[in-house]
């Protein structure tokens, strides 16, 4: 993968449920357990220092209100894949489980284990931090 577009194109081809929501930014409406639960994964596009593109896996976990910092650290030491930052949804402050990747050496089979492993951890984080709802 080279640009977004070929990663945009990959998605499509690859039959996830794609919608835009900007230029360098996709949302995947993804399915999980059969049907009865859902999460939004967002993919967007960043350069580091040296203008080298990398592609960000994100999806919205809790609102911030009320939630335990220190649970928040934990998980982040002990996480060997995504890493927790607070961003900004719909104007409220949301927890975000994160992943972002230099697109090289990306190819089409770790774009969807990336997505189907954030969209799945995220759900679990959201279902444990909401007592079992599913907001997004």
């Amino acid at each position: 993968m080279r640009n977004f577009d070929s990663i945009r194109s990959h998605l499509q081809a690859a039959k996830f449920r794609l919608t835009d929501h900007d230029v360098d930014v996709l949302c995947i409406e993804l399915s999980l357990e059969h049907g009865t639960r859902h999460q939004a994964i967002f993919l967007s596009e960043l350069d580091d220092d040296d203008g080298r593109p990398y592609l960000r896996v994100s999806t919205a976990v809790a609102p911030i209100t009320g939630l335990d910092a220190k649970r928040a650290l934990i998980f982040n030491w002990e996480s060997r894949v995504g890493y927790l930052a607070i961003g900004d949804l719909d104007g409220v402050p949301h927890l975000q489980l994160c992943e972002n990747r230099p697109y090289e050496g990306l190819d089409p089979a770790e774009i969807d284990r990336l997505v189907l492993e954030i969209g799945g951890l995220g759900d679990r984080m959201e279902r444990m931090l909401s007592a079992g709802g599913d907001l997004f």
